[in-house]
């Protein structure tokens, strides 16, 4: 599993609309500070895992192409609070006017993060892997799928365009599941093929035309688990819908292959996390 970030004119454009949507057209409080060298601290305030260093240089970079950023943390590292993150030589003007935007990014994508790290660890020692959904914030799509990957989980499809999933309405437009299935073949031969199925019925029909991943939807545990024994390990299930934390372990036991959980992205607990001018505190870090 890959933590390489989006590429950099995505990181790039991300942190040029949240500099444009937050600066205007000059920072007027930044300008009343002398525009001198100074430093900065990063401080981590509570317990979580990191995520979203690409945009919190960016942001730096962008208003500072000189600025210095000394990490003390990777990627996908577990932090405790009052960890001291990172050092910043810079100037003064720029470091406060960074200060938020960069926070933005690095708080809410180390919460995305945090959250599926400990989506991942319940499910420790299952075969089942945890996945994102579509259900992301406007705009930050890609780096919030980048932040699961850093928790330790895994991407589901990155858009409409990447994989052909088929629901009950393209099963009523063809009339029937292999309908559908053989249609989705036809057209884009060359796309994963990922089918939700309803019923049991539904679950056989789809592992006889075949495909590469069978969702099962809103079955109950008992339901479930013949589904699993059903499919019997020929194409991997996955499981949506009714999971949460008192949930999750119990579904993964079933043998299920795939959890996707739509509230690593959407229900975002941002990490506290500040910026302060001068040296951090003696100590710490």
């Amino acid at each position: 599993m890959s933590l390489l970030p989006p590429p950099a004119s995505v990181v790039e454009e991300d942190v040029r609309r949240a500099l444009a949507e937050d600066v205007g057209d000059g920072d007027v409080t930044a300008a009343l500070l002398p525009d001198s060298p100074d430093s900065a601290y990063l401080l981590c305030k509570e317990d979580g895992v990191i995520a979203g260093r690409p945009w919190f240089d960016a942001t730096h970079r962008m208003l500072d192409p000189h600025v210095r950023i000394d990490w003390r943390v990777a990627e996908g590292d577990r932090i405790t609070a009052g960890t001291v993150l990172a050092t910043l030589q810079g100037h003064s003007r720029a470091l406060v006017t960074a200060e938020r935007t960069s926070l933005n990014f690095l708080q809410t994508l180390s919460g995305t993060a945090t959250a599926t790290a400990r989506h991942v660890e319940a499910v420790a020692g299952t075969r089942a892997k945890i996945l994102d959904t579509r259900k992301t914030l406007p705009g930050l799509r890609l780096a919030q799928k980048y932040a699961v990957r850093c928790g330790g989980g895994h991407n589901h499809r990155i858009g409409l365009y990447d994989a052909v999933m088929l629901k009950e309405n393209h099963i009523r437009a063809y009339g029937s599941l292999g309908g559908a299935i053989r249609a989705a073949r036809e057209a884009r031969p060359g796309l994963p093929l990922i089918v939700e199925v309803e019923t049991l019925v539904q679950l056989e029909e789809a592992l006889r035309e075949g495909c590469d991943r069978i969702l099962i939807d809103d079955f109950d545990a008992a339901t479930r688990r013949e589904a699993v024994r059903i499919a019997a390990g020929r194409i991997p299930l996955e499981v949506s819908g009714g999971v949460d934390m008192g949930t999750l372990r119990g579904i993964a036991e079933d043998g299920v292959d795939c959890i996707s959980i739509g509230g690593l992205t959407k229900h975002v607990h941002a990490i506290d996390l500040s910026l302060k001018l001068g040296p951090p505190p003696g100590g710490r870090g």
